[in-house]
């Protein structure tokens, strides 16, 4: 927990996230008592009590009376197809890699008709534009174009986005929750040949997500592009 940006009970929060996330916390499992929370994180039952808060109405933990904090089963029903959102540093990490982003853009534009209906919001709004080019090991590997409605302070300097961006979005207290996506096989066409330096046009991995922090009404709209050849896609099945 270093971000002094973010309040202390959403860095707790994100951290217990990520122990879902990563399996460290599996369905079912009963997570430490709040007294024991405050042990480790070092801060007052209410920080914790407001961290837990907010993981529970995502429908990640649940409460049983007189029993305790248990993770959540998953259910479509019970979470509204809540998943875990993984970014392309988390995927790359999963896989034994380093991610990294080779090259970066963000401009701020106009929502046009396509981009307004996505982000649910009006024509002729500011978005922000980020196109990025990333990759492993010095290897060329995506190439991703992401729009979001742009907000005051959202940095125009493309410098900024060379992480992580959902750990970007956290700074500001934005922590989507909800995702859908869908993915098709395309053939790489002179613009993705150029930014993915291929020698010639090949299969193309599209995977067009959607992401949305449904308590700030924030949507995330990205059409990622994977080298075919180069990327594999996991899935991670849960039984009810």
């Amino acid at each position: 927990m270093t971000s002094s940006n973010i309040p202390l009970y959403s860095q707790i929060a994100r951290e217990l996230r990520e122990n879902i996330r990563n399996g460290d916390w599996v369905e079912g499992q009963r997570i430490p008592t709040e007294m024991e929370l405050c042990d480790i994180y070092h801060v007052s039952r209410i920080t914790i009590r407001k961290a837990i808060e907010e993981i529970t109405q995502e429908n990640l933990l649940v409460r049983e009376k007189a029993k305790g904090t248990f993770v959540n089963h998953y259910s479509p029903e019970k979470t509204n197809h809540l998943t875990f959102i993984k970014s392309f540093t988390q995927e790359m990490k999963e896989q034994g890699k380093i991610a990294s982003t080779i090259n970066a853009n963000v401009t701020k534009m106009i929502a046009d008709h396509n981009i307004a209906t996505q982000l649910k919001i009006s024509v002729g709004d500011d978005v922000l534009c980020l196109k990025r080019t990333r990759g492993s090991d010095g290897e060329f590997l995506a190439y991703f174009v992401t729009y979001i409605p742009y907000q005051f302070p959202f940095s125009l300097d493309s410098k900024d986005y060379y992480g992580s961006f959902y750990d970007y979005l956290a700074t500001f207290n934005i922590f989507p929750t909800k995702q859908s996506e869908y993915v098709e096989a395309i053939i790489a066409n002179t613009h993705l040949q150029h930014v993915l330096k291929l020698k010639k046009s090949e299969p193309i991995l599209k995977r067009v997500r959607f992401t949305t922090d449904s308590q700030l009404n924030f949507n995330e709209y990205t059409e990622c592009f994977y080298i075919g050849s180069k990327y594999k896609y996991y899935l991670d099945f849960r039984e009810d």
